[in-house]
């Protein structure tokens, strides 16, 4: 095992060394590579050191060369990746793939920003553009050496006979589609529910908080809104498909499997002395995954952390002042509206390039809401978008830029009040000793209505504007000196705005709470074991209504003894959290529907999540006249049930079973290459976890991960050197790398690699440097 793969309890040794290494560290080592490159677009020499978990550190003279060799590491690394998200965005698909993708480019279309791009460049710093135009400098200047031969394209490029293609500064910020924000797929889901179906049910299929009676909109009728509305929305928001298969809608509205982790501990909590900051975002798992890290230092700017490799900077992470973190904030940034054939319709013709044919025309349509969704020809309605990203300044995670500079909590908040999408919970410290919360993204003010459905066109549901961001919820340097948050309902009781309804299960903010306040002094690898916390609130509370009940089946008898008393430990090796799984997860939410909704409701209403059906089964008002009777059998029928299905997967004998065999993470790439898939594969690996445990490690289909901690970062505020990282699998996407999936195996044990800050350790670290000069 290589020296630099820190198990947590190794770490306090690490930390205690690294004042004597630094002096130590004036020179690189003998096994360091090195080779030098002369790059049109660079204004001076500089340097990118690759340290040995492919993690580039790069110095340059200015902020924007800094940026330039930033652009240039990431070809270097995810040269495929960044491309195809820029032809998905933009709609530049069916240019490299044909005709089948004709239809995405139209839907992407759709989604860009549209609006006037002076004023979008306005919403941002004022260097932002100059330093993006480095950035996208930077992917071309890699672009154009493979153009000389001077370096390989990735294989995707020769298996799909295709060419990366030149950036634009504005490609970066128009392509709005992967904002993550919410909530239309509820909406409709809701409205399809509500079609035949009865609206007292509405809190176990979709939990709202603060609990609130669903209000069908008046001019709309549930029944009118289409199954299929929001094809061209999924289609326009999906990643790229090479398998052939036709993307849908899903038929029921589950929570987000994403979601996010952080919370800052102040100096008087920590262990250090020091804030202590940490941060997990939780989202989709590919391979490579959606987040890079790097490290760029110049005389005017300084960054280090995790952000989207397509966009310049950082979106978590510090500036040697301050650090911040991010987990998602779910305020409503989104409504399906409906027109009557009245409403006029602006039309938009764009000319789509269609590899080994004729370009192909298609029709946009757009009303003064949006864009156009979808269109009934029966009924003469069509169904637009009415969403916050089409604002100057909406581009998803790009106003982290407004950080980049901050020194203070006033400066931070600056950043808060210019924050647009996705929206978030950020928390702040700093070098000072202050810590914070500041709530960010823009909130649409609604002249009615709440959301929650599809509303008529028209001046009665109509937004009036944005809520200033200054009247959003704070939290300063908290008596309590710590602040932690997981996308749950977390806004202050009393406060006076609709920002949302729709939040997390608060499991993993219950169980975060627990460990912190059971710690007076909270230190870097208590940080480190939490994010790998696998245990489960939601699952002790859920266990927790099965201590009165007899089973009635063999079955029912095996798995009340293999639940009841136990401690929601969700571990790989773990039996009861694999037979809890499969009976949360597949048939309690069955079950219960099965019992509750009639039977012609049953298909619109889907099958929901055990954490909405849960608190309907604790507090029985839904029940009927007796609601233990009904409360045992639902869990009777549905535990007998998931212990029969979990036998089928593991085998008759329960001590055998284990979590971690059904839940594993096995990373394949999206586009198939024949005779070289094997060596392109990650994993597979038992995980532990689930969605309701900090370390958050969701399953769809058949239980294999698919969502879940794409980065975890640890900060020790002002020693930054002590800051520790892991991303999943690795920081490339080439397999012939060995920064591929050299990470895989540590991401998975719950271990990190060293997060430096000084030059001194950068050079301890040091495995690759690339010297760059200007070309003349």
């Amino acid at each position: 095992m290589k020296s630099w793969m820190m198990q947590p309890i190794l770490l306090t040794l690490l930390v205690a060394g690294q004042a004597q290494a630094q002096n130590l560290a004036q020179n690189l080592a003998p096994s360091v590579t090195q080779e030098s490159r002369n790059l049109p677009g660079l204004a001076q020499a500089g340097e990118i050191i690759i340290d040995r978990a492919g993690i580039p550190h790069i110095y340059a003279a200015t902020a924007r060369d800094g940026f330039f060799l930033q652009g240039y590491a990431v070809a270097r690394d995810r040269l495929w990746q960044i491309d195809l998200w820029r032809k998905r965005g933009l709609g530049r698909l069916a240019a490299s793939f044909g005709p089948s993708y004709v239809e995405q480019d139209r839907a992407s279309r759709l989604l860009l920003y549209r609006g006037d791009m002076a004023a979008e460049w306005k919403a941002y710093p004022a260097d932002a553009k100059d330093w993006t135009e480095g950035f996208v400098a930077g992917i071309n200047a890699y672009i154009a050496e493979t153009e000389r031969g001077q370096q390989k394209l990735p294989i995707e490029f020769a298996a799909t006979g295709t060419k990366p293609e030149r950036w634009q500064a504005d490609d970066v910020v128009r392509i709005r589609s992967n904002a993550l924000a919410s909530n239309l797929t509820s909406e409709v889901a809701r409205a399809r529910a509500l079609c035949g179906g009865d609206v007292k049910l509405e809190p176990m299929r979709r939990r709202l908080e603060p609990a609130t009676e669903v209000t069908i909109p008046k001019g709309v009728d549930p029944c009118s809104i289409p199954q299929n509305v929001l094809e061209t929305f999924t289609l326009g928001t999906s990643d790229v498909k090479f398998d052939g298969k036709v993307l849908v809608m899903a038929s029921q509205d589950t929570e987000s499997q994403e979601g996010s982790n952080n919370w800052v501990i102040g100096p008087e909590r920590s262990a250090t002395g020091r804030p202590i900051l940490a941060n997990d975002p939780h989202r989709a798992q590919s391979i490579p995954n959606l987040r890079y890290l790097s490290h760029i230092d110049t005389p005017e700017l300084k960054l280090a952390g995790a952000g989207e490799p397509a966009l310049p900077g950082i979106s978590f992470g510090h500036n040697g002042e301050i650090a911040w973190a991010l987990t998602i904030f779910a305020i409503d940034q989104q409504d399906l509206v409906v027109n009557d054939a009245k409403v006029p319709l602006k039309e938009v013709r764009e000319t789509i390039e269609v590899k080994g044919q004729a370009p192909q025309v298609v029709t946009l349509k757009f009303s003064a809401d949006g864009p156009i969704l979808f269109e009934d020809p029966a009924t003469q309605r069509s169904f637009a978008l009415r969403t916050t990203w089409n604002q100057p300044g909406g581009s998803a995670y790009f106003n982290a830029a407004w950080a980049f500079k901050a020194k203070s909590w006033d400066e931070f908040l600056v950043a808060r009040n210019h924050w647009g999408a996705p929206p978030l919970n950020l928390l702040y410290a700093d070098k000072k000793g202050e810590i914070g919360w500041a709530p960010g993204g823009f909130v649409p003010k609604r002249n009615a209505g709440d959301g929650l459905l599809p509303v008529p066109a028209g001046e009665t549901y109509r937004w009036t504007g944005l809520l200033n961001p200054a009247l959003m919820p704070l939290k300063h340097n908290p008596k309590e000196g710590w602040i932690a948050t997981a996308n749950e309902m977390n806004v202050p009781a009393g406060y006076p705005y609709l920002l949302a309804l729709e939040w997390a299960d608060a499991s993993r903010v219950t169980r975060i709470q627990e460990v912190i306040r059971d710690k007076p002094k909270f230190g870097i690898t208590d940080a480190m074991a939490l994010q790998n916390d696998v245990t489960s609130p939601f699952a002790r509370r859920t266990v927790g209504l099965l201590k009165d009940l007899k089973g009635r089946s063999p079955a029912e008898v095996s798995a009340l003894s293999l639940l009841i008393g136990w401690d929601g430990y969700m571990g790989a090796d773990s039996a009861s959290a694999a037979l809890f799984e499969v009976w949360a997860g597949r048939y309690l939410g069955e079950s219960a529907v099965k019992h509750l909704v009639p039977e012609a409701s049953r298909a619109n209403f889907g099958r929901p999540p055990a954490t909405s059906v849960i608190p309907v089964l604790e507090a029985g008002t839904l029940l009927g006249p007796d609601p233990a009777k009904l409360r045992g059998e639902i869990l009777l029928e549905s535990l007998g049930a998931a212990w029969a299905e979990t036998e089928r997967l593991l085998g008759p004998d329960a001590r055998q079973w284990r979590w971690g065999t059904l839940h594993q993470a096995d990373f394949k790439p999206a586009l198939p290459i024949p005779g070289r898939d094997a060596e392109r594969r990650v994993g597979p690996l038992p995980i532990g976890g689930s969605n309701s445990t900090p370390n958050a490690t969701s399953w769809t289909g058949d239980y294999k991960f698919t969502a879940g901690p794409s980065v975890r970062l640890v900060m020790d505020v002002g020693a930054w050197d002590n800051s520790v990282v892991i991303n999943n699998p690795g920081q490339s996407g080439d397999p012939s790398s060995p920064h591929y999936r050299d990470l895989f195996p540590l991401w998975a044990s719950g271990r990190y690699v060293p997060f430096v800050w000084t030059r001194a350790r950068v050079l301890q670290e040091a495995e690759h440097v690339i010297k760059v000069t200007p070309a003349r």
